[in-house]
């Protein structure tokens, strides 16, 4: 007998790691579904699949779910993210020459983000007053974390992000081409695309995402809202099967398992050592060999990082507000945290698991004031540089 047939799209990236496992170990035909995964290149493809239809469910990035349902940049389709995909992730690669302007310029640790933030205006001015074209930084879609992550660390050091360097949208497999090339002198993407570029020897891996917020909300898996009243029990079954692979991928006696699943040419077609660096938090971040460990670096699990946030759904509202993208509301802003569904893991799991961290405020962002998710006005008046 066959189980429930599914179509659920997803980028080749890491943290599309539970919903491979999920179907590539047997975690969703156990749970009665027969899944097909499409392997995407774009954002856009996936977002558009999923809202015509072609897709019953997909692996989102969180922002794209919240614009769906406002309806930004795009058709308006409310859509409900039940389960987390990945916290964190990201990192901000750049290129050998940027990286020696900005070492050449960081007055402090430069692991530290507000030192290379400052470090990075100095490098603008001096790039504006010698009449260089404006630095090119690689994103992987206009509502996505890699946009507000990167605005959020370059504006703390009083850097513009529409005004001073130039942000261009790639998709995630074209970064590492588009370094290589010039194109970009730097990029914000999630695994493995950094660790690839540091490979090759073109790019040095500046940050981890975690450096910048220690806890986002990165990809969810998404499902029309339409739909997901329309199939509770299937969606059940299918958060069961995610968080399942969830618990599998984040047993260290796994991992190497889980690298050559996620390695095969279908899925995400990287070295699966590259693959095991990311999920044990281990990469190397220069081409001297330099290797930095975090345990935050990528969550697919642990931490509650399954479980969706509120708090994760109203920092990316506000990132939305700053940045012009859409009007504070209350309307809106009860549109975004809607989306954000731990109801619905709870009675899939059969258990309020709570979110599992000790961070503050949820977000942890290395400036500014802690974030309150009430307080979206407070926020946007904390900080300098914005969109009216």
């Amino acid at each position: 007998m066959t189980g429930h047939p599914l179509r659920i799209g997803f980028i080749p990236l890491v943290d599309a790691s539970a919903l491979i496992v999920a179907v590539d170990k047997g975690f969703t035909a156990e749970e009665g579904l027969d899944v097909t995964l499409v392997r995407e290149v774009s954002w856009s493809n996936v977002r558009d699949k999923l809202n015509i239809g072609l897709f019953d469910a997909a692996h989102l990035l969180a922002p794209v779910a919240i614009a769906s349902s406002l309806g930004l940049g795009h058709i308006k389709v409310p859509i409900v993210a039940p389960f987390n995909l990945g916290i964190n992730g990201n990192a901000i690669t750049i290129s050998p020459a940027l990286h020696a302007a900005l070492m050449a310029q960081a007055d402090g640790d430069p692991a530290d983000p507000m030192v290379t933030a400052k470090a990075l205006a100095r490098v603008v001015v001096a790039r504006k007053k010698t009449g260089q074209e404006p630095l090119t930084f690689g994103m992987t879609f206009p509502y996505s974390t890699h946009n507000y992550q990167l605005r959020f660390w370059m504006a703390a050091g009083g850097v513009d992000p529409d005004e001073d360097v130039q942000l261009v949208v790639l998709p995630p497999p074209y970064m590492v081409e588009s370094l290589a090339s010039g194109l970009v002198d730097a990029f914000c993407v999630g695994a493995p695309w950094n660790s690839v570029a540091v490979d090759l020897g073109i790019g040095h891996i500046l940050h981890f995402v975690a450096d910048i917020l220690q806890r986002a909300a990165e990809k969810v898996l998404a499902v029309r809202g339409k739909w997901a009243d329309e199939n509770p029990e299937v969606l059940a079954r299918l958060i069961r099967a995610h968080q399942k692979a969830a618990d599998f991928i984040e047993n260290p006696a796994n991992r190497a398992e889980a690298a050559e699943v996620l390695s095969r040419a279908d899925r995400i077609n990287v070295d699966a050592e590259v693959i095991r660096r990311t999920l044990d938090g281990r990469l190397k971040i220069s081409p001297d060999g330099t290797m930095r460990s975090s345990e935050r670096y990528l969550l697919v699990g642990r931490e509650g990082a399954a479980r969706p946030d509120s708090v994760q759904a109203a920092w990316l509202y506000a990132q939305m507000v700053r940045w012009g993208q859409t009007p504070l509301t209350d309307a809106g802003l009860q549109t975004a945290l809607s989306v954000f569904r731990p109801d619905l893991y709870d009675a899939a799991i059969g258990s309020k698991a709570g979110n599992g961290h000790s961070i503050t405020d949820g977000v942890g962002a290395f400036a500014g004031p802690v974030f309150d998710p009430r307080d979206i006005s407070g926020h946007l008046k904390s900080v300098e540089i914005k969109r009216r």
